[in-house]
């Protein structure tokens, strides 16, 4: 057996089930908090069963109207920040989301993570309170961004310790959610694998409304609703049993708090 020498970050993005919504669903906020929170009790109670604790990036508004079901996962997991809202985004939502998920969970908050892994400001986290961002993918997302020329590995910059998401070594293939649903399963954990070795953490990140049965929402397109429910659920654990020899599950502040990273040149 290799020495557990690497790290291993499996993250959630907890926030409302918007995503309906872009692709024009007609939800309620009331159907949009039920749907994710049918799928963070799956996933979590997956997670419980091989003791893999995450970090939880929550919006202020899920914890809000779900504030006992956030209170009770922060006793196992990280609760982190992931804004106030998923649709909307302004600086005051930082301090705001992180004063708002403290009070319920009785916890230091000190990650944020954007929606849609925007850029935020490093100065407005700081003063924010924050000591870590998880908001940057250095990959090429047609559409949305490209950070090709991004670092992959973890760096400090002023203030605020920068933990990418992660991406293959070579190509920059990204590791996010829509791959783990798309990609040959035995290429995804090859994948992840050989990016834990080169790089000596792996940072994924799921959301919650995946891991519910999708099929009545015919408007997202099927590459973003297959493999939901059940079949998901056993994709993730499958995975994780077949990481767990090779690195040690930690949550991101762990993480933050157990390693000496450099300055980006």
């Amino acid at each position: 057996m290799e020495p557990v020498n690497r790290q291993i970050m499996f993250t959630v993005d907890v926030e409302e089930f918007d995503t309906a919504l872009e692709y024009g669903h007609d939800l309620s906020l009331d159907e949009q908090l039920v749907v994710s929170t049918r799928g963070l009790r799956l996933l979590t109670d997956r997670l419980a069963t091989l003791n893999v604790r995450a970090t939880l990036f929550t919006t202020a508004n899920y914890a809000f109207h779900e504030a006992d079901l956030v209170r009770k996962l922060a006793k196992t997991h990280e609760i982190a920040s992931h804004g106030y809202y998923h649709t909307t985004f302004e600086p005051a939502d930082l301090l705001k989301s992180r004063r708002t998920l403290e009070a319920i969970t009785g916890q230091q908050v000190v990650g944020f993570r954007r929606a849609r892994m925007a850029a935020v400001d490093e100065t407005d986290l700081f003063l924010a309170g924050y000591r870590y961002n998880s908001s940057l993918h250095p990959t090429f997302l047609p559409g949305r961004y490209n950070h090709l020329r991004e670092p992959r590995k973890p760096f400090r910059s002023g203030n605020i310790l920068h933990i990418p998401a992660s991406v293959t070594p070579r190509l920059r293939l990204p590791l996010f959610w829509l791959s783990l649903k798309n990609f040959p399963f035995g290429l995804y954990k090859r994948l992840c694998m050989n990016t834990l070795r080169t790089d000596g953490f792996l940072n994924l990140y799921v959301h919650p409304w995946e891991f519910t049965n999708l099929s009545d929402y015919t408007k997202i397109p099927a590459y973003v609703r297959r493999y939901s429910h059940e079949r998901l659920l056993d994709r993730v654990e499958a995975l994780l049993r077949y990481l767990a020899p090779y690195g040690e599950f930690q949550t991101m502040q762990e993480f933050s708090e157990s390693n000496q990273f450099s300055s980006q040149l």
